[in-house]
């Protein structure tokens, strides 16, 4: 289906001041919240959190969120003002990664499930391979190949006001799926793709299983390397 351009939005806000004028401006108490550091609650909400959103921007302004998820404390609080993120096996698309190298920026919104309020942090970032950096963040397995590092300028927990309007932790009110197709069905029609939607969910299920992490990853090409050696590649 051929895509149709709508028109441009009317009434557009155009400046700060008038975004103020809107809405006020808050009250001395929000703004003391924001902290330049990670004291140890925040320490503590980093600790417990297996998700984090990362949004960045590249240079002319085009902005990306990605999912980041791992077991609780996959993200490491360095000290007050360093934390690290740990790369994984992704599609290769790099959004992030390559916007970080290009504007060194980033905002991060920690979540822990169950919890209404989540954890801000905006700051200064880049890519490490620094070995100590990345040892501690293997967890016991085998390292990132690069570990996102923030050095921390804003820091603030976030009222629970949106989960509560959007009911995200509380089950017996989320909505139906009926009519949502599957996400192998929708990856088939974006991708224009030769293949059934259930050869696409088999190679979706292989990736999920298989490519979770740089272990993974390594047992795989380990696999590979094994069957060229004997033949039984293909």
């Amino acid at each position: 289906m051929a895509s149709t351009r709508s028109a441009a939005f009317t009434e557009v806000v155009t400046r700060a001041e008038d975004v103020v004028a809107l809405y006020g401006l808050p009250v001395e108490a929000v703004v003391s919240k924001v902290i330049g550091r990670l004291d140890d609650h925040c320490r503590d909400f980093i600790r417990l959190a297996p998700f984090v959103l990362i949004g960045t921007a590249d240079e002319a302004g085009n902005c990306d969120v990605s999912p980041k998820g791992g077991p609780p404390g996959f993200v490491q609080a360095l000290d007050d003002q360093r934390l690290a993120i740990p790369d994984a096996p992704g599609n290769k698309l790099v959004y992030s990664l390559k916007n970080i190298v290009a504007t060194g920026r980033v905002g991060l919104l920690f979540l822990i499930p169950g919890v209404e309020e989540t954890l801000r942090v905006n700051g200064r970032a880049c890519l490490t391979r620094d070995p100590e950096v990345l040892e501690r963040l293997a967890g016991g397995e085998k390292p990132p190949k690069v570990a996102i590092g923030v050095e921390v300028e804003e820091a603030f927990l976030h009222c629970a006001k949106a989960f509560k309007r959007s009911a995200l932790w509380r089950p017996e009110e989320w909505p139906g799926t009926d009519g949502l197709a599957r996400a192998a069905q929708i990856w088939r029609d974006h991708m224009a793709l030769d293949m059934t939607t259930q050869e696409v969910q088999e190679f979706v299920d292989d990736d999920y299983e298989n490519n979770l992490s740089w272990n993974d990853v390594g047992a795989r090409d380990a696999a590979v390397r094994r069957a060229n050696r004997t033949g039984h590649g293909a």
